[in-house]
């Protein structure tokens, strides 16, 4: 029955220990008895070997999304006579391994700071593969950067055209540039809003872009590699992303009088599903459809389609993650409905929280969630998992069924944590981060450590031992 504190969106389910296609990772099962195994490993014996929370990574999933991304944007964009580069977006979760299964794939990474630089570059990367962003770059890191050789760096504003130009100058060498547009385009989820100027922090406006990419090309030590454009982020649809190629294909159209310009960067922000009332467009999809409007651009503009770049790094390892939580604390909660009648939902306080996922404090992002260590005949009821950190706001999974007799002690699975779960992690009420871990073809591996409370303490320098 449904719980009239439950949003429109979420049904009671036929069956509460289901895992919804699309929303678990590809190797996401349940064994005989009832436990979730990923990737053929036992939860039961990852919370065993590594503790809770844990994030969980199926290195198949990832590295699959990977190279499927990378051939539907071969294949939509050959289909036009073009062709593709795509990014991997580190700032959605990066570490050595997962460089190197994007590098296997085939694709390059973005950075967006000194640390995720020397992340790449300690992985392997070839740094012409790398990509450098950000709205207020350091010295330090445009220094490192250029000494590097990365493929690109992103000029965010007119400040930086000199600053790469004298970095590069004083190396002696040429470094490749783009340059960020702010295209008035930005996209959300189901829906995208077109307007003249776009009141954000990132990139130049569209009548700047002649007069500063002039500036670019009057430097002897910088190289005009194109434009590039972000729209936003968990986007389901094309049309903005069509949208946005008609807008940087005129301005591409009238650079072209100037010089070369081989390459168009449109970004990434391609969404994914959360819960199971979460609908996607297929990677493919989106592929195909941006490729048609390029096409349809360049015929109406009489120019050729440059290589197109892209940056995926949600809808490749987002997917691919399940963080593991252990129940501590249930409590039913009654609350007034707006008709005036009452109705309880079940508290169901997990070991982690905020510190591990921010991003349903942040930005009320749903999730769904799973008892992972059983499964159970009780009825389904309307729960909200809750962090245990100070916060009232500390929320993991905002609405949820869950079989009624969850209970202090089971794990607890919530899928889809793969991006922006451990990158925004915090230390918040000195809680040690978590460690992360790669399953794979029955068998596990760290490739993140997890803190303790003693790697908390060594930062502080007045820290005292019990002896002293």
């Amino acid at each position: 029955m449904s719980n009239p504190l439950a949003p429109g969106w979420l049904a009671p389910p036929a069956d509460a220990n289901a895992l919804a296609p699309g929303v678990w990772s590809m190797g996401a099962v349940r064994a005989s008895d009832g436990v979730l195994t990923i990737a053929g490993v036992d939860v039961e014996a990852l919370a065993a070997k590594y503790g809770t929370p844990l994030y969980i990574v199926d290195e198949a999933d990832a590295r699959s999304r990977a190279a499927s991304t990378r051939t539907a944007f071969d294949v939509a964009l050959a289909a036009i006579g073009s062709s593709a580069r795509v990014y991997y977006a580190g700032k959605a979760f990066l570490c050595t391994e997962v460089v190197r299964w994007v590098a296997d794939a085939g694709l390059g990474v973005d950075v967006a700071s000194a640390g995720e630089l020397a992340v790449a570059l300690a992985a392997g990367i070839d740094p012409a593969r790398i990509g450098v962003h950000g709205n207020n770059k350091s010295g330090a890191l445009i220094d490192r950067a250029v000494a590097a050789g990365v493929g690109s760096i992103v000029i965010d504003s007119e400040l930086e055209i000199e600053r790469i130009a004298a970095t590069a100058q004083l190396q002696r060498t040429r470094q490749r540039v783009r340059l960020r547009i702010n295209s008035g385009i930005h996209a959300s989820t189901h829906e995208y809003l077109a307007t003249a100027h776009e009141d954000q922090k990132f990139g130049v406006p569209i009548e700047s872009a002649p007069r500063l990419v002039a500036a670019i090309r009057a430097s002897e030590h910088l190289e005009f590699l194109g434009l590039h454009s972000h729209i936003g982020s968990q986007i389901f649809e094309a049309e903005g992303f069509a949208e946005a190629a008609n807008r940087l294909m005129a301005l591409h159209a009238e650079l072209l009088d100037g010089g070369p310009v081989p390459e168009l960067n449109l970004g990434g922000g391609f969404g994914i599903a959360y819960t199971a009332a979460d609908d996607p467009l297929p990677i493919a999809e989106i592929a195909r459809r941006m490729a048609g409007a390029l096409a349809r651009a360049a015929a109406a503009f009489d120019i050729p389609v440059p290589v197109i770049a892209v940056e995926p790094g949600r809808s490749i390892i987002g997917p691919a993650g399940t963080t593991l939580y252990r129940v501590g604390m249930v409590k039913p909660v009654t609350v007034d409905t707006a008709d005036g009648e009452r109705a309880t939902r079940l508290y169901v306080s997990v070991d982690g929280g905020m510190s591990d996922n921010v991003r349903p404090s942040l930005y009320r992002a749903e999730y769904s969630a799973r008892i992972a260590s059983r499964t159970s005949d009780a009825d389904p009821v309307l729960v909200r998992v809750a962090g245990m950190h100070c916060e009232a706001g500390d929320i993991v999974v905002r609405h949820e069924y869950l079989p009624g007799d969850v209970a202090p002690g089971d794990l607890l699975a919530v899928p889809a944590t793969g991006a922006y779960g451990w990158a925004m992690a915090s230390n918040y009420n000195w809680v040690p981060r978590p460690p992360v871990v790669a399953v794979l073809a029955g068998a596990s591996r760290l490739i993140v450590r997890g803190e303790s409370i003693d790697d908390l303490l060594a930062r502080d320098p007045g820290a005292r031992s019990p002896r002293d």
